[in-house]
């Protein structure tokens, strides 16, 4: 057990610095020589960044992250888990220091392969924080305080406040630029979606003949609930058991090996869940 938990502190160690330099790769590389906006808090210090230099104040976007970060984590430390408050807090800090004393020479001329590419790193950056049960903080800190304290997603306001920042972005320095923001942080997005499965669900039908067996097997390490039907195969004529579950995406691969050691012999069909009603056990991040 103690062994498990040092691999994994250890996983987190190294996601957050592949993160952290990652990201000040795509914001050096991509994003600031195109003029784009990235989403989230590391917008906002762009924004913030670009304002303050129209009237020759220097307020960096490092600077600027840690700013608008460390007070929000301070607010949600209590409410959400420690361990990812500091190692969030922890790839800010990296990905402030990696702007600050880093510099790459840009890849493209054409602000098309920037978007693109840039997209593409900056939601991989976001991915590999996320797969070591960390992130690069901001609004991940206040939507998961929401969500603990009312059970409530608040993804749709996440985005209201994103599209403000970048109608704001869009009057001050051009809609060029704004528009080209928005394909990139969409670009981002699907690339968060098409890596991270945390939040997808998917619905397990199992058939086989021990289904006492295998239940005690699941919910002896799962949490997710499970129904079972009894009726017999079409072909054999012999009894069989329908087991039904709704499960993360990320966790398909282990049930499905911890239920074929129950009942090598056991049918598996996966289905994709596009929306489910009622309670889902969603495992806390550590």
């Amino acid at each position: 057990m103690k062994d498990k938990k040092w691999f994994r502190n250890l996983l987190t160690a190294v996601c957050v610095v592949v993160s952290s330099f990652l990201q000040a790769y795509a914001l050096l590389v991509f994003v600031q020589p195109a003029n784009l906006l990235s989403s989230g808090f590391t917008g906002v210090a762009i924004l913030l960044d670009k304002i303050t230099s129209l009237y020759g104040v220097s307020f960096s976007t490092s600077l600027g992250m840690i700013v608008l970060n460390v007070p929000v984590a301070l607010i949600c430390y209590k409410n959400i888990s420690h361990k990812f408050v500091v190692s969030s807090l922890c790839q800010v800090f990296l990905t402030s220091f990696f702007l600050k004393v880093l510099s790459f020479p840009r890849l493209f001329d054409d602000i098309i392969l920037n978007v693109i590419f840039g997209g593409f790193l900056y939601g991989f950056s976001v991915v590999i924080a996320l797969r070591g049960n960390s992130s690069t903080a901001g609004t991940d800190f206040i939507a998961l305080y929401v969500s603990n304290k009312t059970g409530k997603a608040i993804w749709e306001y996440v985005f209201a406040f994103n599209a403000c920042i970048l109608c704001i972005f869009g009057t001050m320095f051009g809609w060029k630029y704004a528009g080209y923001s928005i394909v990139f942080q969409f670009i981002s997005t699907k690339t968060i979606s098409a890596f991270y499965q945390r939040y997808k669900r998917v619905t397990l039908q199992v058939t086989t003949k021990y289904p006492q067996k295998v239940v005690k097997d699941y919910i002896a390490h799962y949490h997710h609930g499970v129904s079972v039907l009894n009726g017999y195969g079409g072909y054999s004529g012999q009894p069989m058991s329908l087991l039904h579950t709704v499960v993360s995406a990320y966790e398909v691969q282990d049930i499905a090996h911890l239920m074929r050691n129950s009942d090598p012999k056991a049918i598996i069909n996966v289905l994709p869940t596009e929306t489910f009603f009622g309670h889902f056990y969603q495992k806390p991040l550590d």
